[in-house]
């Protein structure tokens, strides 16, 4: 199997994109809203969640369709696309996470 073109598009690229976006709307305002027990501060963080947004959705893209090629070594093409663009598009997201809980304690 023949790797895939730079940025090629397939199930898993846009299924990462796809979560990778929604997720990276809301990721650095989750800790926000988990440590002061407010769900209207999902809001509070505009910014930082378009910021986030525009970062997630290509990255989400590229790991989705990436993952998704190796995993269809493994699996069916349906389903290592559909694993794959989750995985993908989670890895962003996790990190703008990650980097919002950590910009949440120190403040």
């Amino acid at each position: 199997m023949r790797e895939p073109s730079f940025g090629k598009e397939n199930l898993g690229a846009v299924i990462g994109a796809v979560t990778g976006a929604m997720g990276g709307l809301f990721a650095v305002a989750i800790p926000l809203a988990i440590l002061t027990r407010n769900f209207q501060a999902l809001s509070a963080a505009r910014t930082f969640g378009l910021i986030s947004f525009l970062v997630c959705t290509p990255i989400g893209w590229f790991a989705g369709g990436y993952l998704s090629h190796a995993l269809a070594k493994r699996l069916s093409l349906q389903k290592a696309g559909i694993l794959g663009g989750i995985i993908g598009g989670m890895f962003p997201v996790t990190g703008f996470a990650l980097w919002g809980y950590y910009y949440m304690i120190r403040r």
